[in-house]
């Protein structure tokens, strides 16, 4: 935009004016009602933060003063075309509101910001080929930049080498969330983005080989294409691995690969353990995946072990859940419902067989292993280790077909096991649905498994789904009518029926008192608003036609 400096008056090229700033002229053709003159008008010199130099014109009021001199007929419009001519490589184009720019000024204008770029940019490439060059426009706030994995949020403008705009999320009015280091944008951006600080505003310039490359982007992008970006970085957080946040990772180094460890698979890693600033564990350590806890190593950590790959290096902030629980961990002077914070390096693992790569005789020996592994871990009350230990005879012989009658019911009774014992797990672990969910499948194996009735009936129970629930522990009933818990959870179903049903006259009574009263105000209020009309209109009283100048009588 064409700027002015008021008070200032020109001199010769390169004079220094008292303010400090520098003149030169600007060469103007003038266009108007088919006529075309140079002009030269007197501008300010004065580089931005990037270093660009911006050309700032004299007062644009004694600039019209002398054009209605030259075009007295149709200067007094908007209708002027200003159109820069002579300027410096490096310069930024400067244009006017009341006079709109040309596609030459917007190629001149991208050109000017590459070439700044190019000339101070950082390069901020691993490999140092300049293939991404940095400025910071503004500086961010002091503290971490995002590490790989991390979800940021980001508002950019996005230009060809020509000064053409061809994005823009402030257009959209909606920042834009990516995760970083995960390849779903440009290299460029994986690489720029991965410098700033949470609040800054940088420009990045980017090759096209860091870019879209030969290939383009069409209709907007053309082959092998620089572009420019001006990126501004509003937040970013972690990676919640398992959509809960009961997880979260923040990966400081990739590691190598796309394979990652599976359940009971062996992994050797090195481990530091954190709780409030303070490390309470450092060691190396090897053990199968599922089994940390034989170790003193918290659920969270096997599972995340699975999301990582050879030689990563992260930083894990676990929930209590996936930490020590309420039980805390005495060993660490660690107290329950703590959280805690681990940093690991997988440093390397040999993956467990998979359920295709084990025959039939092989699944039902392993079975009758981690079943006895995952009672021990109920027993001591650490029901997540539970769940992965039942979890594997489910993966290995649910889907398992073609056995011998032998085989066949050694699966079941296995089957019918897992199901069960899960059910009782989740229980504990106050997934209800998913109790449910295994007891189902455990009376899909046995429709009158006692075991599987009275479980499924405690979850309904536990889930306000009270008729669901005492039809199941009268079932149970049939098939043991000894059964005392039934009978009393069969007392309890009632009685919690009952109660239900009276909050639920309650909530509805007062409801409807609620509208009553209301609906009784506004009445009130519309019968308020009557009355002084009536009572005005009583003194008042209407006119006959009969008796002009006379009230009527009686009106009440």
């Amino acid at each position: 935009m064409l700027r002015h400096s008021p008070g200032c008056s020109g001199t010769a090229r390169g004079a220094a004016h008292p303010r400090g700033f520098l003149f030169s002229p600007l060469h103007l053709p003038i266009r108007c009602s088919g006529h075309t003159r140079s002009v030269s008008f007197d501008t300010t010199e004065q580089r931005d933060p990037a270093g660009c130099v911006h050309h700032y014109p004299r007062p644009l009021a004694a600039g019209r003063k002398w054009l209605h001199k030259v075009f007295p007929r149709c200067v007094s419009g908007l209708g002027l075309s200003l159109h820069l001519q002579t300027f410096s490589k490096d310069c930024m184009v400067a244009r006017s509101k009341e006079t709109m720019t040309t596609d030459e000024a917007t190629k001149s204008e991208g050109e000017v910001q590459a070439a700044a770029l190019a000339e101070r940019g950082e390069d901020i490439t691993p490999s140092k080929d300049r293939g991404v060059l940095k400025i910071i426009k503004r500086p961010g706030s002091e503290g971490e930049s995002p590490m790989i994995g991390d979800k940021v949020y980001v508002h950019y403008k996005g230009k060809l080498a020509n000064g053409k705009k061809f994005d823009s999320s402030r257009d959209r009015n909606e920042p834009f969330i990516f995760s970083l280091g995960k390849g779903q944008v440009i290299k460029a951006w994986d690489i720029g983005v991965a410098t700033m600080k949470k609040g800054e505003i940088c420009y990045l310039l980017c090759k096209p080989e860091y870019a879209y490359g030969s290939a383009g982007s069409a209709p907007k992008i053309p082959s092998n294409a620089t572009l420019f970006f001006e990126v501004e970085l509003l937040d970013f957080k972690g990676e919640d691995l398992f959509e809960d946040g009961g997880i979260i990772r923040r990966i400081k180094r990739k590691g190598e690969g796309y394979s990652n460890p599976n359940e009971g698979a062996t992994v050797e890693i090195h481990l530091e353990g954190f709780c409030g600033g303070r490390r309470f564990d450092c060691k190396d350590v090897k053990f199968v995946v599922g089994e940390g806890e034989d170790h003193d190593i918290p659920i969270g950590i096997d599972k995340a072990l699975e999301k990582m790959q050879r030689g990563e290096h992260c930083i894990l902030y676990l929930s209590p859940r996936y930490g020590f629980g309420e039980a805390g961990k005495p060993k660490y002077g660690i107290q329950g419902n703590t959280e805690l914070v681990y940093e690991v390096t997988l440093k390397s693992f040999e993956k467990a067989k998979e359920s295709w790569e084990m025959d039939t005789k092989e699944k039902l020996e392993q079975a009758a292993v981690v079943k006895e592994k995952g009672t021990m871990y109920f027993k001591e009350g650490k029901y997540l280790q539970a769940v992965i230990q039942y979890g594997k005879i489910v993966s290995w012989l649910e889907m398992e077909y073609g056995l011998s009658e032998k085989e066949s019911k050694a699966s079941e009774s296995f089957l019918l096991a897992a199901f069960l014992n899960l059910a009782m797990c989740y229980l504990k672990l106050r997934e209800y649905a998913k109790a449910v969910e295994c007891c189902d499948k455990a009376l899909g194996l046995d429709q009158d498994n006692e075991k599987g009735l009275y479980r499924r009936g405690e979850a309904r129970l536990l889930m306000n789904e009270f008729e669901l629930a005492k039809c199941d522990f009268q079932k149970v009933l049939e098939v043991n009518p000894q059964n005392k818990a039934a009978k009393s959870q069969i007392s309890v179903c009632q009685k919690k029926t009952k109660e239900h049903n009276e909050r639920d006259r309650r909530i509805y009574a007062n409801m409807f008192t609620k509208f009553a009263e209301r609906d009784a105000k506004e009445a009130a209020s519309k019968t308020g608003v009557e009355k002084p009309a009536e009572k005005a209109t009583c003194e008042k009283g209407p006119k006959t036609s009969g008796a002009e100048g006379e009230e009527a009588e009686g009106h009440v």
